[in-house]
């Protein structure tokens, strides 16, 4: 606890800094404060073994405030704290563990969440304040918890748990369909074995796998005792902090615990939560009664049952007693007014802590410093912010074979931003094999990239996005001799090509030469699907060229009503495509199969139209072979640029890492500056009309000089002229009014009434007070024309543009 007053002393130096409510409580505080007294004075009474409650713990400025009021129920913009794994993930990175001092005891300080994250620092109970101010904020029914728990839990010791990535999901049962029993089915042959042996030997492999699993448990809990020592003396007396999410809100189906330490959700009855004192949000504060001796198995999370939970303010919200009908006279009108008005007075008091803010780079860099560690059972796991590996790596994994972490067998990374669309790779020490995984937008459309070695010809497995390439490819897998093809939704109906190859024959290269030494094809094997618009026996299954052999296999589709399929054989005579005018035996060089015996046979020159276009597919299928041959040397070539460049892309909203964007922007700010500054000078500079009459000259000459001063002086007479003639021109309308307004007067003076008389007075008064402030004007521009004049023609020749031209005129 020394350490926590220390930081306190610290910040007192910046008290002044923080808000009144920070160092000031209201004077609904602090009856809030004495109600709390009188609460806790109470149940010392009556409970004097428990332990003391947390209820009014002090505050950064070192002020005591209400735990309910310390909670401010906050909804941020940012997407990933909308979900409470979302924001109980980005607590558990963004916040350094501070653990209690003494562990026995609840904490003298609870700081406020924007604290909190100032300091980027705290304790299960900071910890918990801030997640449920959050969960609060996105419609969860959440509340802090004080209790008990387990020495892992409470030293955030993790290396007894299993990472969550290791974490095998549960399988998914899939109700088989009942199979329709016919009528004339013919009965399956009775299976002639004892099920009294079957049993017994059913019985003798659950027995071995359960000892098995007993042995293997009993070893590791040697393993964990040799590294983690004996039974905890302060078991059950470790104070700890949580967060309880009850069901009901934001659909959520049952009541689940949040380890504010590590992000992780448990069932209410899991063993590692050993007891709870008090839980309590932004509303209330609830003290437990039941008995927890058997931990929080058997706890009942109805907080409107006051057996269980004792409660501090009444909540008419979570209520839901049920009063007896003998007990009508408790509802009295009278008694329940005076219940009520007691009610209003004690109710929370509103948050004192400022509003949360988080900013975006902050959601972005999560941990502090931008990378975590955190240490499982056999395995490691590293956390790193975006763009802060020049590589892109945002986690790492690293599986291990023994529990003390010696020798790891698995390393797995994510990456992120990376232009190549690398997601993860795996690494498989016990395999050899490397595994490459690609995000949509690959080029060829690569998903998946399983290898030993990055040099070609070698066993590899490549997986491809077949939406998102002309030929359909699924998967490719090579080795030295064999490379297999597998394709889907293709017009000509092809699903599968096999290509065995001969061993490679090592050729002498030449210096200065450049050759593709290719592998010798020995034989290509094609599969088809079925073409339902052609029959089955001219629709082609299976297609085999054995090059080497000069042979072609075809093999049909089987008919619906037969169990053999059509077959014939090619013998290829030598030398077929160079001469044209070789005789060709076709019973010679052409093996059939008929499932029909009754069918006719075919014709010598359609079977010789088939061998012919067959050659032509030969050689058609060798070169989709070599195509796929050097799209693999190509992946492989880019593969390998890529990994030493290690290039990260940056979107163009991204103001802050794109550089381009930025200097573009900061030259549009400059050009717009510029602007601005040019038209402001424009508005100033009296010669610019007079410049720009003169077609803005680059030089000023002692001509160009007198041309513009006579012109501004034309000017300027000329509107001290108009300006004169305009204040005439109303002083004389003004004049004119009044003297027929005078005329009008003196022809209707008999018949005028007394209203009148007054409104004819009202409007001489106010024309002559006009006519002689016209005449005041007229008079001040009279004396200041020639003043304004004069100062223009001395400002004309002190212009340093036309001083030295205007020198001795």
């Amino acid at each position: 606890m020394r350490g926590r007053v220390r930081e306190v002393l610290e910040l007192e130096l910046g008290t002044l800094n923080y808000p009144t409510s920070y160092q000031e409580n209201t004077v609904k505080e602090k009856i809030m404060l004495q109600y709390a007294e009188n609460f806790r004075g109470q149940y010392v009474y009556m409970y004097p073994d428990r332990k003391p409650l947390f209820l009014y713990p002090l505050n950064e400025c070192r002020v005591q405030k209400f735990v309910s009021t310390t909670l401010r129920p906050t909804l941020l913009k940012h997407e990933e704290l909308y979900n409470w794994e979302g924001c109980a993930q980005f607590v558990s990175d963004f916040l350094i563990v501070d653990s209690l001092d003494p562990i026995y005891d609840v904490p003298d300080y609870l700081f406020s969440p924007t604290t909190v994250l100032k300091r980027q620092k705290g304790n299960c109970f900071d910890f918990s304040n801030l997640l449920c101010s959050l969960l609060l904020g996105t419609g969860y029914d959440a509340f802090c918890v004080s209790g008990y728990a387990i020495k892992e839990m409470c030293l955030v010791d993790e290396t007894r748990e299993i990472c969550p990535l290791l974490k095998e999901s549960e399988p998914v049962k899939i109700d088989q369909d009942k199979q329709v029993v016919k009528r004339y089915a013919v009965k399956p042959v009775r299976e002639l074995r004892s099920k009294f042996e079957m049993n017994q030997q059913a019985q003798k492999v659950a027995e071995k796998k359960a000892e098995d699993e007993r042995r293997q448990k009993e070893l590791e809990r040697l393993a964990d005792l040799k590294i983690k020592g004996t039974h905890d003396v302060m078991h059950g007396l470790r104070v700890h902090c949580w967060v309880l999410v009850l069901a009901g809100k934001r659909e959520v189906p049952e009541n689940f615990f949040i380890d504010p330490f590590t992000g992780n959700s448990y069932k209410t009855t899991n063993e590692k939560f050993l007891g709870i004192e008090s839980i309590w949000n932004h509303r209330n504060y609830w003290v437990n009664m039941q008995e927890c001796k058997f931990g929080c198995k058997d706890m009942v999370f109805d907080l409107g049952d006051p057996v269980r939970w004792e409660y501090m303010l009444p909540d008419t919200e979570n209520s839901q007693l049920a009063i007896p009908e003998s007990y009508d006279y408790l509802t009295d009108e009278g008694f329940d007014d005076d219940e009520k008005e007691m009610e209003k007075i004690f109710d929370m008091p509103p948050s004192w802590i400022q509003a949360i803010n988080i900013p975006a780079k902050d959601i972005e860099t999560r941990c502090p410093k931008g990378e975590k560690i955190i240490q499982y059972k056999k395995a490691n796991l590293e956390k790193y912010a975006p763009y802060l590996n020049i590589d892109g790596m945002v986690m790492r994994l690293i599986e291990y074979e023994d529990i003390e972490c010696t020798s790891f067998v698995k390393v797995t990374e994510w990456y992120s931003n990376r232009k190549d669309m690398l997601e993860k790779i795996e690494r498989n020490m016990r395999t050899r094999t490397i595994t490459e995984n690609f995000k949509n937008g690959r080029s060829m459309a690569v998903k998946k990239h399983l290898f030993r070695s990055s040099e070609p010809e070698t066993d590899r497995t490549l997986k491809y996005i077949s939406q998102l390439r002309v030929d359909g490819l699924v998967s490719r897998v090579e080795n030295p001799t064999e490379m297999t093809e597998i394709f889907k939704d293709r017009p000509d109906f092809l699903i599968y090509r096999q290509t065995s190859f001969a061993k490679r024959v090592r050729k002498v290269k030449l210096p200065g030469t450049f050759q593709l030494n290719y592998r010798t094809i020995v034989k290509i094997t094609e599969r088809f699907a079925r073409d339902r618009t052609k029959p089955a026996h001219q629709d082609v299954a299976e297609r085999v060229f054995l090059i080497t052999q000069e042979h072609i296999h075809l093999t049909y589709h089987r008919e619906d009503d037969r169990i053999t399929a059509l077959k014939r054989e090619f013998i290829l005579p030598p030398n077929l495509l160079q001469k044209d005018d070789q005789e060709v035996n076709m019973e010679q060089i052409v093996i059939t199969f008929e499932v029909d015996p009754l069918a006719k046979p075919c014709k010598n020159v359609v079977l010789y139209q088939t061998m012919m276009k067959l050659l032509k597919t030969q050689a058609a299928s060798m070169q989709s072979v070599r195509d796929s041959e050097h799209e693999i040397r190509e992946f492989l070539k880019d593969r390998a640029a890529e990994r030493k460049a290690n290039e990260l892309g940056i979107s163009v909203y991204d103001t802050e890492r794109n550089e381009k964007a930025k200097e573009h922007r900061m030259e549009q700010m400059r050009l717009e500056e510029e602007q601005r500054m040019r038209c402001a000078e424009e508005e100033l500079d009296y010669l610019a009309p007079f410049l720009a009459r003169l077609g803005q000259p680059r030089r000023i000459t002692k001509k160009v000089a007198m041309t513009l001063r006579n012109d501004c002086l034309t000017d300027m007479k000329q509107r001290l002229i108009d300006k004169a003639n305009l204040i005439q021109s109303r002083f004389e309308k003004e004049a004119q009014e009044l003297q027929s307004k005078q005329q009008w007067y003196q022809q209707n003076q008999i018949a005028m009434t007394k209203e009148d008389e007054q409104a004819y007075l009202a409007y001489c008064s106010e024309a002559m007070f006009r006519i002689h402030i016209f005449e005041m004007r007229l008079n001040k521009h009279k004396e200041t024309a020639p003043l304004k004049y004069l100062a223009l023609e001395e400002k004309i020749r002190k212009d340093p543009r036309l001083a030295k031209k205007l020198k001795n005129c």
